[in-house]
């Protein structure tokens, strides 16, 4: 079985002597290189090529994401797994704009770094607990806030035509005729306006019409 390359990046040696010394115990992952910051990592990637690139953020030189950047556009073969201490939105959301496939926090259960190795190396994404557990609290928050979308903005030309000509009191036959389209044609268009307002009657529709001032008493 071919083992997974990894390069380790990190500016600190006891960090990347735990990295290597973990996954020397998975039989299907080898290191292949380490680098001590991001400029470093960009000239071994271009030299041995490896799978997954476990990165640090904070380091000296060229930063975790600006090298993952970089990395993603020049090496796209190559998959980032960012391993960091920082596991919070001020970090976690510009490390995936940057191009990473993963991000685990450095407090995370070390069974998770090789979960996530094999996870992107397989071309899927990575987050560990701590990491989606903020992803979930933030949507959470800003879900809230998030301004209602009006269905009518979703409506076709021709469906609001047919609206407000139902609206008015015309029967289906006579929307064919002032449209030119067929009855059959003329019940797509109310079946779909009424799935996109979320009404179901024609009551309603006329309700909807009224509210919306597309006709009035």
């Amino acid at each position: 079985m071919e083992k997974i390359k990894v390069l380790v990046v990190d500016d600190h040696t006891i960090v990347r002597d735990g990295i290597c010394a973990l996954l020397a115990l998975a039989g299907d992952i080898e290191v292949v290189g380490e680098a001590t910051n991001g400029f470093e990592a960009l000239q071994k990637v271009s030299q041995i090529h490896p799978d997954v690139v476990i990165m640090d953020i904070a380091m000296p030189i060229m930063g975790g994401l600006e090298a993952t950047r970089r990395m993603s556009k020049e090496f796209p073969g190559t998959k980032v797994l960012v391993l960091t201490q920082y596991d919070d939105k001020e970090y976690f959301f510009p490390v995936i704009e940057s191009g990473a496939s993963g991000f685990i926090s450095k407090a995370a259960a070390s069974s998770e770094l090789t979960a996530g190795i094999r996870s992107v190396h397989r071309g899927d994404s990575y987050l560990s607990p701590s990491v989606a557990k903020l992803m979930v609290e933030n949507y959470k928050n800003t879900a809230g806030h998030r301004p209602v979308q009006d269905p009518f903005n979703g409506l076709t030309g021709r469906e609001r035509e047919v609206l407000k000509l139902l609206a008015d009191g015309h029967s289906t036959q006579e929307i064919a005729r002032i449209l030119v389209i067929t009855p059959k044609t003329v019940e797509g268009h109310k079946t779909n306006l009424m799935a996109k307002l979320g009404v179901h009657n024609r009551v309603d529709l006329v309700k909807y019409a009224l509210r919306k001032g597309i006709i009035s008493i």
